[in-house]
């Protein structure tokens, strides 16, 4: 009789906070404190306090499905054959924009820059004694001491030595040209992804020797209609999700893809090159302002395929079995179950402590449910 006496007595404070989430960020769902309010005599199995729930305005938004990839990708090949002579990284190695990478054997471009040079050399001769004859000839038709036939060959012949010259110096800024694809340098800050080839490896014109990414900075790829990418502008911040990690972003670019769908492309930075280079992504789009109710992530509670939380009525707790929406950081969007004005019990926090661990105190004004 007197342990039913003294479990009819136990009425327990509990402090209500209300959910508010702020205009234009689902994040901002943050509960605030409220009047205290009894019990009527229920006990629980764990400490617990009493929170308010209410439908407020918030920004919706849009998460379009998309993929994350590298800000920049080069497979580097060459232009020349013959053989890797020597490969100077590894994969996984950082390398700087313009570090030589890899050396193929290319002696016999010698023997052709020995010719380009030599007939460089003749051209430039031409040149001088064609430019010597066409200013006597030009001296002597002045004086009429030479006809202009004579003059006229003259101009001609120095006009073909110009061309020799040209012609000989596009010849050398070809070979030099063709020389550079022998050494293969890093064509941006990144790391070596991917090396195909080894020390003695033959290198075929256009085929792949190495890959390089440039993790740093990630580029999210998503597509949605266009009613859900009006007013996104390039600058705009929005928030990406990379493997179920929310990061910041920066829109890049909108522009029209296929089947009356739009592309939106944002940046991600990944400095420390900790977020995945390629897999699945999504885009929060900001769509327009609606109004839902929100609740403690710790509220709920799961039986099976049901979720539900612990509501709070004059007579005791009961079980509601809810619909639950987006995830909002620590809070859960509830889509239909509960309505204004009620009142749900959430877990009350509890410190850790390695020697005596104690029930949070409460908030003024409040105090937690005590358990059986």
């Amino acid at each position: 009789m007197r342990t039913m006496r003294a479990m009819m007595n136990m009425t327990a404070a509990v402090a209500g906070m209300t959910l508010l989430a702020a205009c234009g960020n689902d994040e901002d769902a943050v509960p605030q404190p409220v009047q205290s309010v009894a019990s009527a005599g229920v006990a629980f199995d764990v400490a617990a306090v009493a929170f308010d729930v209410a439908a407020v305005p918030r920004l919706s938004y849009l998460h379009a499905a998309g993929v994350v990839e590298p800000f920049a990708e080069a497979t580097l090949s060459t232009k020349l054959m013959g053989g890797v002579t020597e490969v100077l990284v590894q994969e996984g190695d950082v390398v700087r924009s313009g570090q030589t990478l890899l050396r193929i054997d290319a002696r016999d471009l010698d023997a052709q820059r020995a010719r380009v040079e030599a007939g460089l050399t003749e051209a430039q001769a031409v040149l001088g004694e064609a430019e010597l004859h066409v200013k006597r000839m030009r001296a002597l038709y002045e004086d009429d001491a030479a006809p202009r036939a004579q003059l006229d060959a003259a101009e001609t012949g120095y006009a073909r030595a110009l061309a020799g010259v040209a012609t000989a110096r596009a010849g050398a800024a070809e070979l030099a040209a063709v020389s550079s694809y022998s050494v293969i340098r890093a064509p941006f800050d990144g790391t070596v992804v991917r090396r195909m080839v080894d020390v003695g490896s033959f290198a075929a014109p256009g085929a792949p020797l190495l890959m390089v990414q440039n993790t740093r900075r990630l580029r999210v790829t998503a597509s949605a209609s266009p009613d859900a990418v009006r007013g996104l502008a390039r600058g705009a911040a929005v928030t990406a999700s990379i493997e179920g990690e929310s990061v910041p972003a920066t829109i890049e670019g909108v522009v029209p893809g296929t089947a009356s769908l739009f592309t939106v492309n944002a940046i991600v930075e990944n400095p420390a090159a900790l977020l995945p280079g390629t897999g699945a992504a999504t885009l929060a789009l900001p769509q327009s302002m609606r109004t839902s109710i929100v609740v403690p992530a710790g509220a709920l509670v799961r039986q099976g395929d049901l979720t539900g939380v612990r509501l709070l009525r004059d007579d005791g707790v009961i079980t509601r079995w809810v619909r639950v929406g987006a995830v909002l950081g620590d809070s859960v969007e509830v889509a239909s179950g509960l309505s204004d004005g009620d009142r749900i019990l959430v877990p009350a926090p509890v410190p850790h402590s390695p020697n005596a661990p104690q029930p949070m105190s409460s908030a003024p004004g409040s105090s937690p449910i005590a358990g059986r």
